[in-house]
């Protein structure tokens, strides 16, 4: 355990922090869901910064700050479908991003076996950053929905947000599934028992 990795494993406690705070019906809370949300993105780029130039490079490091983002992803985009922030409908895209994760994860922790660590791909870091903004616009529009009430336009605003998440979350879903099919192609030998 170094400074990196605490930072990267700090994210699961911010998940249920994130998800009390949208439950919480005191005045304000669904903003500091919002501002939570915003510093767990923080951490996702500092535990990076101070693992590269701090020597704290690993392999658990990797692997777990690619886990950690998977799990506060599915785990927020399950409590939006549980709150009824997503559409019912939703549930396929959500249940499609599930099955991706856990098949990559599953390919990863066969590699790992094999002694071979599988770093996060590109197209895989874009599917997060999609996500991640689209968790951040839906969060962002449910405070303003919540404790902005009183500002000029402001359902017109969380409309707009609602909508932008919305389009994110679904290009969000398709690159997941492409990244999902990239992986596959590419690591076949692994799953396959080839290599």
């Amino acid at each position: 355990m170094n400074a990196a990795n605490a930072i990267t494993l700090s994210r699961f406690p911010f998940l249920f922090a994130i998800a009390g705070l949208l439950y919480a019906p005191f005045p304000f809370s669904h903003t500091l869901a919002f501002l939570l949300y915003l510093l767990t993105g923080l951490s996702d780029w500092l535990d990076g910064y101070v693992a590269r130039h701090c020597a704290m490079v690993s392999n658990f490091g990797k692997f777990m700050d690619a886990l950690s983002d998977k799990i506060l992803m599915l785990g927020l985009f399950v409590l939006f479908l549980t709150i009824e922030i997503l559409p019912r409908i939703a549930i396929f895209a959500v249940l499609a991003m599930l099955g991706r994760e856990f098949f990559v994860t599953g390919i990863r922790l066969v590699a790992i076996s094999r002694s071979i660590v599988i770093a996060a791909e590109q197209s895989g870091k874009i599917k997060t950053v999609i996500q991640m903004v689209s968790v951040g616009a839906f969060i962002c529009e449910q405070a303003i929905d919540h404790d902005f009430r009183w500002l000029p336009f402001h359902l017109e605003v969380a409309g707009a947000m609602h909508a932008f998440a919305m389009v994110l979350f679904v290009v969000g879903t398709v690159c997941a599934i492409e990244s999902g099919i990239r992986y596959t192609v590419k690591y076949r030998s692994i799953f396959t028992g080839n290599s």
